[in-house]
Protein backbone atom coordinates (compact mmCIF):
# COMPACT_ATOMS: atom_id res chain seq x y z
CA UNK A 1 0.00 0.00 0.00
CA UNK A 2 0.80 3.70 -0.91
CA UNK A 3 0.03 6.81 0.48
CA UNK A 4 0.18 9.72 -0.27
CA UNK A 5 0.26 13.17 1.89
CA UNK A 6 -0.77 16.66 1.18
CA UNK A 7 -0.33 19.68 2.42
CA UNK A 8 -3.28 21.73 1.90
CA UNK A 9 -3.25 24.80 0.43
CA UNK A 10 0.96 24.75 1.64
CA UNK A 11 1.95 28.58 1.33
CA UNK A 12 -1.52 29.90 2.62
CA UNK A 13 -1.20 27.47 5.53
CA UNK A 14 1.52 28.28 6.55
CA UNK A 15 1.08 32.07 6.87
CA UNK A 16 -2.07 31.26 8.45
CA UNK A 17 -0.06 29.60 11.07
CA UNK A 18 1.36 32.37 12.60
CA UNK A 19 -1.81 34.43 11.81
CA UNK A 20 -4.10 32.63 12.55
CA UNK A 21 -6.98 35.57 12.23
CA UNK A 22 -6.29 34.97 8.52
CA UNK A 23 -8.32 31.52 8.59
CA UNK A 24 -11.60 31.52 6.29
CA UNK A 25 -9.77 34.51 4.53
CA UNK A 26 -8.72 34.62 0.42
CA UNK A 27 -4.99 34.51 0.68
CA UNK A 28 -2.48 34.81 -2.23
CA UNK A 29 1.28 34.42 -2.40
CA UNK A 30 3.47 35.57 -4.90
CA UNK A 31 6.03 34.36 -6.86
CA UNK A 32 9.95 35.80 -6.85
CA UNK A 33 9.11 39.96 -7.41
CA UNK A 34 5.99 39.59 -6.41
CA UNK A 35 5.02 38.98 -10.11
CA UNK A 36 2.73 36.15 -10.26
CA UNK A 37 0.17 34.03 -8.11
CA UNK A 38 1.65 30.95 -7.48
CA UNK A 39 -1.14 29.96 -4.03
CA UNK A 40 -4.11 30.42 -3.27
CA UNK A 41 -6.49 29.53 -0.40
CA UNK A 42 -9.70 27.95 -1.36
CA UNK A 43 -11.43 31.27 -0.56
CA UNK A 44 -9.01 32.80 -3.37
CA UNK A 45 -10.08 30.19 -5.33
CA UNK A 46 -13.65 30.57 -4.82
CA UNK A 47 -13.25 34.72 -6.12
CA UNK A 48 -12.28 33.26 -9.40
CA UNK A 49 -8.25 34.18 -9.08
CA UNK A 50 -6.54 31.65 -11.43
CA UNK A 51 -2.73 29.95 -10.80
CA UNK A 52 -0.02 31.65 -12.33
CA UNK A 53 -2.55 35.40 -12.61
CA UNK A 54 -0.49 38.67 -12.72
CA UNK A 55 -0.72 40.07 -9.43
CA UNK A 56 -1.07 43.67 -11.24
CA UNK A 57 -4.26 42.24 -13.37
CA UNK A 58 -6.25 41.34 -10.18
CA UNK A 59 -5.51 44.30 -8.04
CA UNK A 60 -8.73 45.64 -7.99
CA UNK A 61 -10.42 42.42 -7.38
CA UNK A 62 -7.61 42.25 -4.50
CA UNK A 63 -8.67 44.98 -2.63
CA UNK A 64 -12.26 44.30 -3.53
CA UNK A 65 -12.68 41.63 -1.92
CA UNK A 66 -10.33 42.32 1.31
CA UNK A 67 -7.53 39.72 0.08
CA UNK A 68 -4.26 39.04 2.12
CA UNK A 69 -1.63 39.42 -0.53
CA UNK A 70 2.02 37.99 0.75
CA UNK A 71 5.29 37.93 -0.96
CA UNK A 72 6.81 34.21 -1.10
CA UNK A 73 8.55 33.67 2.05
CA UNK A 74 10.47 30.50 0.64
CA UNK A 75 12.90 30.14 3.97
CA UNK A 76 9.47 29.94 6.30
CA UNK A 77 8.29 27.29 3.51
CA UNK A 78 11.22 25.06 3.23
CA UNK A 79 11.30 25.08 6.68
CA UNK A 80 7.90 24.21 7.59
CA UNK A 81 7.87 21.56 5.20
CA UNK A 82 10.78 19.76 6.72
CA UNK A 83 9.33 19.99 10.20
CA UNK A 84 6.16 18.13 7.87
CA UNK A 85 8.39 15.35 6.14
CA UNK A 86 10.21 14.67 9.74
CA UNK A 87 6.90 14.01 11.00
CA UNK A 88 5.95 11.79 8.50
CA UNK A 89 9.22 9.42 8.45
CA UNK A 90 8.11 8.14 12.02
CA UNK A 91 5.16 6.51 10.40
CA UNK A 92 7.14 4.94 7.92
CA UNK A 93 10.81 4.35 6.78
CA UNK A 94 9.79 4.52 3.60
CA UNK A 95 9.40 7.88 2.56
CA UNK A 96 9.48 9.23 -0.83
CA UNK A 97 9.38 13.28 -0.66
CA UNK A 98 8.07 14.26 -3.95
CA UNK A 99 7.36 18.01 -3.55
CA UNK A 100 7.51 21.04 -0.85
CA UNK A 101 4.11 20.16 0.49
CA UNK A 102 3.41 16.34 -1.03
CA UNK A 103 5.28 13.03 0.20
CA UNK A 104 4.61 9.39 -0.93
CA UNK A 105 5.03 6.78 1.89
CA UNK A 106 4.68 2.82 1.37
CA UNK A 107 3.44 0.81 3.85
CA UNK A 108 4.65 -2.97 2.64
CA UNK A 109 2.40 -5.28 5.07
CA UNK A 110 1.05 -3.01 7.00
CA UNK A 111 -2.12 -3.49 6.27
CA UNK A 112 -2.20 -7.04 7.81
CA UNK A 113 -1.90 -5.93 11.33
CA UNK A 114 -2.96 -2.53 10.58
CA UNK A 115 -6.24 -0.37 10.07
CA UNK A 116 -4.87 2.12 8.00
CA UNK A 117 -7.79 5.03 7.73
CA UNK A 118 -6.96 4.99 11.40
CA UNK A 119 -3.47 5.04 10.74
CA UNK A 120 -4.03 7.75 8.32
CA UNK A 121 -6.29 9.72 10.64
CA UNK A 122 -3.78 9.14 13.28
CA UNK A 123 -1.19 10.67 10.45
CA UNK A 124 -3.37 13.76 10.18
CA UNK A 125 -3.67 14.71 13.56
CA UNK A 126 -0.09 14.45 14.43
CA UNK A 127 1.23 16.43 11.61
CA UNK A 128 -1.65 19.00 12.53
CA UNK A 129 -0.84 19.14 15.62
CA UNK A 130 2.91 19.47 15.11
CA UNK A 131 2.78 22.27 12.58
CA UNK A 132 -0.32 23.69 12.57
CA UNK A 133 -0.44 22.52 8.75
CA UNK A 134 -3.42 20.88 7.64
CA UNK A 135 -3.01 17.85 5.42
CA UNK A 136 -5.38 15.12 3.16
CA UNK A 137 -4.26 11.33 3.35
CA UNK A 138 -5.07 9.17 0.03
CA UNK A 139 -3.96 4.88 0.48
CA UNK A 140 -4.24 3.12 -2.50
CA UNK A 141 -2.10 -0.65 -3.85
CA UNK A 142 -0.58 1.91 -6.57
CA UNK A 143 0.90 5.31 -6.41
CA UNK A 144 -1.17 6.76 -8.92
CA UNK A 145 -4.36 5.18 -7.06
CA UNK A 146 -3.03 6.99 -3.84
CA UNK A 147 -3.10 10.71 -5.67
CA UNK A 148 -6.63 9.85 -6.23
CA UNK A 149 -7.43 8.56 -3.35
CA UNK A 150 -6.04 11.65 -1.84
CA UNK A 151 -7.70 13.83 -4.54
CA UNK A 152 -10.80 12.75 -3.13
CA UNK A 153 -10.02 12.98 0.81
CA UNK A 154 -9.21 16.48 -0.27
CA UNK A 155 -12.63 17.57 -2.27
CA UNK A 156 -14.87 15.84 0.52
CA UNK A 157 -12.81 16.81 3.81
CA UNK A 158 -16.44 16.62 5.83
CA UNK A 159 -17.62 12.99 4.88
CA UNK A 160 -13.48 11.73 4.79
CA UNK A 161 -12.21 13.22 7.48
CA UNK A 162 -9.57 14.24 4.95
CA UNK A 163 -8.54 10.47 4.73
CA UNK A 164 -8.79 8.05 1.95
CA UNK A 165 -8.47 4.14 1.19
CA UNK A 166 -8.80 2.95 -1.98
CA UNK A 167 -8.87 -0.95 -0.78
CA UNK A 168 -11.24 -2.90 -3.30
CA UNK A 169 -12.08 -2.73 -6.99
CA UNK A 170 -15.95 -1.01 -5.91
CA UNK A 171 -13.74 1.83 -4.62
CA UNK A 172 -11.29 2.24 -7.58
CA UNK A 173 -13.93 2.19 -9.81
CA UNK A 174 -16.23 4.39 -8.22
CA UNK A 175 -13.45 6.51 -7.80
CA UNK A 176 -12.14 6.38 -11.53
CA UNK A 177 -15.96 7.55 -12.84
CA UNK A 178 -15.32 10.57 -10.78
CA UNK A 179 -12.06 11.62 -11.48
CA UNK A 180 -12.31 13.85 -15.17
CA UNK A 181 -9.08 12.60 -17.50
CA UNK A 182 -7.83 15.91 -17.33
CA UNK A 183 -7.18 15.42 -13.55
CA UNK A 184 -4.61 12.36 -13.96
CA UNK A 185 -1.75 12.53 -12.35
CA UNK A 186 0.73 13.38 -15.30
CA UNK A 187 -1.57 13.82 -18.11
CA UNK A 188 -1.21 16.91 -19.24
CA UNK A 189 -3.31 19.46 -20.96
CA UNK A 190 -2.11 18.38 -24.84
CA UNK A 191 -2.40 14.45 -23.78
CA UNK A 192 -6.28 15.32 -21.91
CA UNK A 193 -7.28 17.25 -25.23
CA UNK A 194 -5.91 13.95 -27.36
CA UNK A 195 -8.13 11.84 -25.18
CA UNK A 196 -11.36 13.61 -25.26
CA UNK A 197 -10.91 13.50 -28.77
CA UNK A 198 -11.50 9.83 -28.30
CA UNK A 199 -14.01 9.50 -26.40
CA UNK A 200 -11.88 9.24 -23.01
CA UNK A 201 -13.83 11.58 -20.45
CA UNK A 202 -12.72 10.41 -17.02
CA UNK A 203 -10.25 8.25 -15.48
CA UNK A 204 -12.00 4.71 -15.96
CA UNK A 205 -12.59 5.45 -19.41
CA UNK A 206 -8.75 5.43 -20.02
CA UNK A 207 -8.19 2.15 -18.04
CA UNK A 208 -10.24 0.71 -20.76
CA UNK A 209 -8.41 1.47 -23.83
CA UNK A 210 -6.35 -0.35 -26.14
CA UNK A 211 -2.47 -0.75 -24.12
CA UNK A 212 -1.26 -0.54 -28.22
CA UNK A 213 -2.80 2.58 -28.40
CA UNK A 214 -1.72 3.82 -24.92
CA UNK A 215 1.79 2.74 -25.42
CA UNK A 216 1.50 4.37 -29.10
CA UNK A 217 0.34 7.73 -28.47
CA UNK A 218 1.56 8.50 -24.74
CA UNK A 219 4.22 6.07 -24.67
CA UNK A 220 5.56 3.57 -21.95
CA UNK A 221 4.74 6.58 -19.01
CA UNK A 222 1.05 6.13 -20.18
CA UNK A 223 0.72 2.94 -20.15
CA UNK A 224 2.22 2.25 -17.01
CA UNK A 225 0.22 5.48 -15.76
CA UNK A 226 -2.69 3.12 -17.15
CA UNK A 227 -1.52 0.12 -15.33
CA UNK A 228 -1.41 2.09 -12.41
CA UNK A 229 -4.88 3.22 -12.62
CA UNK A 230 -5.98 -0.48 -13.09
CA UNK A 231 -4.45 -1.73 -9.85
CA UNK A 232 -0.71 -3.11 -11.33
CA UNK A 233 1.63 -1.27 -9.23
CA UNK A 234 4.46 0.03 -11.62
CA UNK A 235 6.09 2.85 -10.02
CA UNK A 236 7.78 2.51 -6.89
CA UNK A 237 9.14 5.05 -4.46
CA UNK A 238 11.91 7.04 -5.96
CA UNK A 239 15.16 8.00 -4.35
CA UNK A 240 16.85 11.64 -4.63
CA UNK A 241 19.47 11.77 -7.69
CA UNK A 242 22.43 14.88 -8.00
CA UNK A 243 21.48 17.20 -10.34
CA UNK A 244 23.16 16.58 -13.65
CA UNK A 245 23.59 20.11 -14.50
CA UNK A 246 23.41 23.44 -12.29
CA UNK A 247 22.98 27.15 -13.72
CA UNK A 248 22.53 30.56 -11.58
CA UNK A 249 20.63 32.98 -14.02
CA UNK A 250 19.43 36.65 -13.10
CA UNK A 251 17.94 39.28 -15.02
CA UNK A 252 19.83 42.80 -14.13
CA UNK A 253 18.40 45.45 -12.09
CA UNK A 254 19.26 47.73 -14.81
CA UNK A 255 20.57 47.56 -18.68
CA UNK A 256 24.46 46.96 -17.63
CA UNK A 257 26.82 48.57 -20.48
CA UNK A 258 29.87 48.27 -17.83
CA UNK A 259 32.31 44.98 -18.21
CA UNK A 260 33.12 45.70 -14.19
CA UNK A 261 29.14 45.11 -13.37
CA UNK A 262 29.07 42.14 -15.37
CA UNK A 263 31.99 40.81 -14.53
CA UNK A 264 31.16 41.30 -10.67
CA UNK A 265 28.05 39.58 -11.78
CA UNK A 266 29.18 36.71 -13.29
CA UNK A 267 31.97 35.78 -10.64
CA UNK A 268 28.85 36.22 -8.17
CA UNK A 269 26.68 33.88 -10.29
CA UNK A 270 29.75 31.13 -10.24
CA UNK A 271 30.51 31.03 -6.97
CA UNK A 272 26.60 30.42 -5.94
CA UNK A 273 26.55 27.08 -8.45
CA UNK A 274 29.83 25.88 -6.60
CA UNK A 275 28.33 26.19 -3.40
CA UNK A 276 25.15 24.25 -4.92
CA UNK A 277 27.89 21.64 -6.30
CA UNK A 278 29.83 21.34 -2.87
CA UNK A 279 26.08 20.33 -1.03
CA UNK A 280 25.72 17.20 -3.64
CA UNK A 281 29.39 16.65 -3.28
CA UNK A 282 30.08 17.22 -6.88
CA UNK A 283 32.81 18.81 -8.83
CA UNK A 284 32.35 20.00 -12.51
CA UNK A 285 34.07 19.53 -15.73
CA UNK A 286 32.83 22.46 -17.50
CA UNK A 287 30.54 25.44 -17.47
CA UNK A 288 28.81 27.53 -20.08
CA UNK A 289 28.61 31.06 -19.35
CA UNK A 290 25.71 33.59 -21.61
CA UNK A 291 25.59 37.32 -21.96
CA UNK A 292 22.17 38.87 -23.49
CA UNK A 293 20.67 42.50 -23.97
CA UNK A 294 17.28 43.24 -23.28
CA UNK A 295 14.99 41.74 -26.23
CA UNK A 296 11.80 43.77 -25.24
CA UNK A 297 14.02 46.91 -26.46
CA UNK A 298 13.46 47.13 -29.95
CA UNK A 299 14.95 50.70 -30.11
CA UNK A 300 18.53 48.94 -28.52
CA UNK A 301 21.01 47.22 -30.83
CA UNK A 302 20.46 43.19 -29.49
CA UNK A 303 23.57 40.67 -29.21
CA UNK A 304 23.18 37.26 -27.36
CA UNK A 305 26.33 35.19 -26.87
CA UNK A 306 27.34 32.23 -25.15
CA UNK A 307 30.29 29.86 -24.53
CA UNK A 308 31.13 26.23 -23.18
CA UNK A 309 34.94 26.05 -21.76
CA UNK A 310 36.27 22.44 -21.01
CA UNK A 311 37.93 22.22 -17.54
CA UNK A 312 41.34 21.25 -17.33
CA UNK A 313 40.28 19.90 -14.21
CA UNK A 314 37.34 19.01 -12.43
CA UNK A 315 36.99 21.54 -9.31
CA UNK A 316 33.59 22.76 -7.04
CA UNK A 317 36.15 25.98 -5.46
CA UNK A 318 34.85 29.59 -5.64
CA UNK A 319 38.35 30.46 -6.25
CA UNK A 320 38.47 28.22 -9.20
CA UNK A 321 35.02 28.73 -11.04
CA UNK A 322 34.76 32.40 -10.80
CA UNK A 323 38.23 32.28 -12.30
CA UNK A 324 37.17 30.49 -15.42
CA UNK A 325 33.40 32.26 -15.19
CA UNK A 326 35.53 35.21 -15.93
CA UNK A 327 37.61 33.67 -18.68
CA UNK A 328 34.42 32.44 -21.00
CA UNK A 329 33.58 36.28 -20.38
CA UNK A 330 36.19 38.17 -21.72
CA UNK A 331 35.39 35.83 -24.39
CA UNK A 332 31.87 36.73 -25.79
CA UNK A 333 31.97 40.46 -24.14
CA UNK A 334 31.40 42.92 -26.39
CA UNK A 335 31.63 46.65 -26.16
CA UNK A 336 28.59 48.84 -27.05
CA UNK A 337 25.66 46.91 -26.10
CA UNK A 338 23.37 47.05 -23.00
CA UNK A 339 23.06 43.92 -21.50
CA UNK A 340 20.16 42.95 -19.22
CA UNK A 341 20.68 38.98 -18.43
CA UNK A 342 24.04 36.82 -17.55
CA UNK A 343 24.07 33.35 -16.40
CA UNK A 344 26.60 30.41 -15.46
CA UNK A 345 25.95 27.01 -16.28
CA UNK A 346 28.14 23.99 -14.78
CA UNK A 347 27.83 20.68 -15.85
CA UNK A 348 29.80 16.99 -16.21
CA UNK A 349 29.65 16.11 -12.95
CA UNK A 350 32.09 14.27 -11.04
CA UNK A 351 32.08 12.82 -7.39
CA UNK A 352 34.13 14.76 -5.14
CA UNK A 353 35.93 12.11 -3.32
CA UNK A 354 36.89 10.27 -7.02
CA UNK A 355 39.07 13.14 -8.17
CA UNK A 356 41.40 12.18 -10.80
CA UNK A 357 44.92 13.37 -10.58
CA UNK A 358 45.83 15.17 -14.10
CA UNK A 359 49.47 15.54 -15.17
CA UNK A 360 49.99 19.06 -15.49
CA UNK A 361 47.51 21.04 -13.77
CA UNK A 362 45.19 20.23 -10.76
CA UNK A 363 42.62 21.96 -8.46
CA UNK A 364 44.89 23.38 -5.78
CA UNK A 365 44.50 20.88 -2.79
CA UNK A 366 43.94 23.71 -0.21
CA UNK A 367 40.35 25.27 -1.82
CA UNK A 368 38.52 22.41 0.01
CA UNK A 369 39.32 23.29 3.72
CA UNK A 370 38.98 26.63 2.76
CA UNK A 371 35.83 26.00 0.83
CA UNK A 372 34.34 24.26 4.19
CA UNK A 373 35.34 26.58 6.26
CA UNK A 374 33.52 29.47 4.50
CA UNK A 375 30.36 27.35 4.05
CA UNK A 376 29.85 26.66 7.57
CA UNK A 377 30.50 30.15 8.77
CA UNK A 378 27.89 31.56 5.74
CA UNK A 379 25.82 28.92 6.87
CA UNK A 380 26.09 29.52 10.94
CA UNK A 381 24.93 33.60 9.67
CA UNK A 382 22.22 32.96 7.04
CA UNK A 383 23.90 35.17 4.34
CA UNK A 384 26.68 34.96 2.65
CA UNK A 385 29.25 37.26 4.15
CA UNK A 386 32.09 36.25 2.60
CA UNK A 387 32.77 36.78 -0.58
CA UNK A 388 35.61 37.01 -3.29
CA UNK A 389 37.75 39.67 -4.60
CA UNK A 390 36.01 40.06 -7.86
CA UNK A 391 32.32 40.56 -5.89
CA UNK A 392 30.81 43.72 -4.74
CA UNK A 393 31.40 43.09 -0.75
CA UNK A 394 28.37 45.60 -0.68
CA UNK A 395 25.85 44.19 -2.97
CA UNK A 396 23.42 41.69 -2.46
CA UNK A 397 21.05 40.56 -5.03
CA UNK A 398 17.35 40.95 -3.71
CA UNK A 399 13.90 40.33 -4.78
CA UNK A 400 11.27 42.67 -4.76
CA UNK A 401 9.91 41.27 -1.96
CA UNK A 402 7.40 44.18 -0.78
CA UNK A 403 4.52 41.96 1.51
CA UNK A 404 7.16 39.73 3.07
CA UNK A 405 6.37 37.98 6.17
CA UNK A 406 8.69 37.23 9.29
CA UNK A 407 10.81 34.11 9.26
CA UNK A 408 8.79 32.91 12.03
CA UNK A 409 11.08 29.71 12.27
CA UNK A 410 14.52 31.04 10.97
CA UNK A 411 15.43 34.05 12.43
CA UNK A 412 15.75 34.29 16.17
CA UNK A 413 15.23 38.14 15.42
CA UNK A 414 11.54 37.57 14.17
CA UNK A 415 10.55 34.85 16.20
CA UNK A 416 6.70 35.60 17.88
CA UNK A 417 7.29 37.83 20.82
CA UNK A 418 4.55 36.45 23.46
CA UNK A 419 3.61 39.01 26.42
CA UNK A 420 2.12 36.53 29.13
Amino acid sequence: MFALIDCNNFYASCERVFQPKLRKQPIVVLSNNDGCVVARSNEAKALGVPMGAPAFEFKELFEKNNFHVFSSNYALYGDMSNRVMNLLSNFSPDIEIYSIDEAFLKFKGFQENFDLLSYGKQIKKTVTQGTGIPISVGFAPTKALAKVANKIAKKFPSQTESVHLIDSEEKRIKALKWLPVEDIWGIGRQHSKRLKNEGINTAYDFTLMNKFWVQKNLSIVGLRLQNELQGIPCLDLETPADKKNIATTRSFDANYTDYELIKERVSTFAVACATKLRKQKSCCNALMVFIHTNRHRKDLPQYSRNIVLKLPYPTNSNIELAKFALQGLDKIFKKGFAYKKAGVIVMDFTPENTEQIMLFENSNPKHKLLMNTIDKINDAIGTTKIKLGSQDIKKTWKMRQEKLTPHYTTKISEVIKINC
